[in-house]
């Protein structure tokens, strides 16, 4: 299995950063989907500023970056260098913003202040075995906590532990890393198993348009 750190760089490479101003003409914003401009925001996470929300497997930052913009405390965890550096470069004089390099399971055991929310966009929770993610984030969560997260929905019949590949160049094997994709229900019977509440799976349809898949979204609460 390829090392993350080099998969998730690799990865970046390949990503354009985010757009200077999305639709609105906002410098900062929250998506949630694989589609520019869709979607709900922030606001899933039910916080007010100065609340401390962590995001698993921030990437290049922007979502972190938005809620640092509207008071909250965002702290950003990735393992790719080459993701963090591109944080750093964009939103790094961010006040309320820090950023870390750290594996997800790792940096939740290490922490000691614990979270109002945690989330993670196409990140940490689609890459990460739920058996180790769901109880660390549980036991950082304050009372009242919200654990939301986005991926792709699952391929009919292919559920648990799946290969995703990254490409590499013409005359490379791509990277491999694991994720985990399952059915909403079955989200919500993992998460309800591992002592949250409050537990909702859903898939938000695409935009109009020829593109067809949707985003699984899954909320719940400690």
């Amino acid at each position: 299995m390829t090392d993350t750190a080099i998969a998730w760089d690799t990865y970046s490479r390949q990503r354009p950063g985010r757009r200077p101003v999305n639709a609105r003409g906002e410098t900062t914003w929250f998506n949630w989907t694989q589609y520019a401009d869709h979607g709900p925001g922030a606001e899933l996470l039910q916080v007010t500023p100065g609340a401390r929300v962590l995001d698993l497997g921030c990437g290049k930052g922007g979502n972190a970056a938005h809620l640092a913009s509207v008071g909250v405390r965002a702290v950003g965890v990735d393992v790719s260098p080459k993701q963090l550096a591109a944080a750093r470069e964009r939103w790094g004089q961010t006040p309320g913003l820090e950023l870390h390099r750290a594996e997800a399971v790792r940096f939740l055991r290490g922490d000691r202040e614990g979270f109002d929310a945690v989330f993670s966009v196409y990140g940490a929770a689609w890459f990460t075995a739920p058996e180790q993610l769901l109880p660390a984030v549980r036991e950082r969560l304050r009372p009242g906590g919200r654990f939301v997260f986005s991926q792709r929905p699952p391929v009919e019949g292919c559920y648990g532990c799946q290969a995703s590949y990254i490409p590499r160049g013409d005359d490379e094997d791509p990277l491999v890393v694991k994720r985990w994709d399952y059915e909403p229900a079955d989200w919500e019977t993992l998460l309800k198993e591992h002592g949250y509440t409050d537990v909702e799976a859903t898939v938000l349809p695409a935009p109009p348009g020829n593109r067809t898949t949707g985003t699984l979204i899954v909320r719940a609460s400690t």
